[in-house]
This record gives C-alpha cells, sequence and structure tokens, in this order.
C-alpha cells in the first residue's frame, strides 16, 4: 500500500461495483457467512413511460429497498405496491428472512404498514418531517 491515502469523490461504476461485491463476499465468507449479495431494480412501465422504480440490494440474509419512487401522475393507481410486491416475490423462499427499509415523516410509512411492514425504530430529527422510520417486514 502506498503511504499516502487519496480520497475521490466518484460516480458509481462497474469497477467500484465489483470492488465492492467482491471484498462484501470475501469478508463475508471469512467470517462463515454466505453473502448472496444481489443488487436489484424494478420498473413500471406505462405506455412506454416510466411510472415507477425501485431498487435496493439483497445480502445475507436480508433484502434491503433503498429508493421506491412514482411518478407522481402514477400515484394512487397501486404502482408501489405492485413494485414492492414483485420485490416480495422475487425473493419468498430463497433464504430470504425479512425485507427492510426506511422512510421520513414526510413520505410513505403509512404505504409501508398497509403492507404489512412493521416500524422497528424510530430516529427523531429536530425538524419533524425528517423523522427517520426503519420498517422491516418478515417474509
Amino acid at each position: 500500500m502506498s503511504s499516502e491515502i487519496r480520497i475521490e469523490k466518484r460516480e458509481h461504476d462497474e469497477e467500484i461495483g465489483a470492488f465492492i461485491g467482491e471484498a462484501f463476499e470475501v469478508y463475508a465468507t471469512e467470517n462463515g457467512i454466505d453473502c448472496n449479495y444481489e443488487d436489484f431494480c424494478f420498473v413500471a412501465m406505462d405506455d412506454g413511460k416510466i411510472a415507477g422504480a425501485i431498487t435496493g440490494r439483497a445480502y445475507y440474509n436480508e433484502v434491503h429497498v433503498g429508493d421506491l419512487i412514482v411518478a407522481k401522475e402514477c400515484r394512487g393507481k397501486d404502482v408501489g405496491t405492485k413494485l414492492m410486491l414483485a420485490v416480495e416475490e422475487e425473493y419468498r423462499g430463497k433464504g430470504r428472512e425479512n425485507i427492510n427499509l426506511s422512510t421520513y415523516e414526510f413520505q410513505a410509512r403509512g404505504f409501508y404498514e398497509k403492507l404489512g411492514y412493521e416500524v422497528e425504530f424510530v430516529r427523531p430529527n429536530s425538524i419533524p418531517k425528517l423523522t427517520k422510520y426503519f420498517l422491516r417486514k418478515k417474509l
């Protein structure tokens, strides 16, 4: 290793993704854990346009939803529900115990609770709308 480490801000690209995936896998294996590292992305299409998208990562025995967004004009049409169910169906019965996600007060806590997600932890914030909720649903 060089005597001087430089920190650079970069776009997340294939090289960085491969480095992260390999490092996760090696470290997990060294600790007797099966990593099962897998990124996912599901997209809802409406007449050739993106109506919504969900991204995240599955590893170890969990699934983590990173982002879920539905186009404003498509909200209230079950697009978000269909995207969440697609993730659940993809990972149910494949050794994953639960799906984890977080949301802020101004976002979609009630939506997730209607889908069976339970609040595990609340992190209050000095700006109430930025209070963060951590939710989980067993698969």
